[in-house]
């Protein structure tokens, strides 16, 4: 398993350009480490694009608080509507360290993972979804990862 390093939305949004493959505008010549990354997906007859994952803690205080019903509207109301291409959700067991008491915590979680254009707009839905999961459900954070990939359908 190769592990792959998660950075803040903050220093993603300031590195993407360099990530992105078909800059258009935002980078009149590509690099040619883009390059390879796009001959690589023309070998596989597949799109430069990103793959986000994004990791929904449900419990809220010690208590499991986001139900499957709230989840379910959540994603109905909230994650399908950004994304209405498609994406596939994940149960899984989280496990993190709060961050106001140092304990380690354990919870039923959701991941959702996205493949999608690789642009600025994509990150602002993805950064929308985040601080609406927060608010709703008093959250103190989202995990997220995104990742270049090639991708076809």
């Amino acid at each position: 398993m190769r592990l792959v390093p998660t950075v803040s939305f903050t220093a993603l949004t300031a590195i993407l350009p360099a990530l992105l493959i078909a800059a258009g505008p935002v980078a009149a010549q590509p690099v040619p480490a883009q390059q390879a990354i796009a001959t690589g997906c023309e070998a596989y007859a597949a799109n430069p694009m990103i793959e986000a994952q994004l990791f929904f803690g449900r419990n809220i205080g010690s208590e499991v608080g986001v139900s499957e019903r709230d989840w379910s509207g959540f994603l109905d109301d909230e994650v399908t509507p950004r994304f209405p291409n498609g994406l596939t959700v994940t149960d899984a067991s989280g496990h993190w360290r709060d961050s106001e008491t140092g304990r380690l915590i354990r919870e039923p979680s959701k991941i959702v993972t996205l493949l999608a254009d690789r642009d600025p707009a994509t990150l602002h839905l993805i950064r929308e979804i985040v601080d609406l999961y927060k608010e709703r459900f008093h959250q103190q954070s989202v995990g997220l990862a995104i990742r270049p990939v090639c991708a076809s359908f």
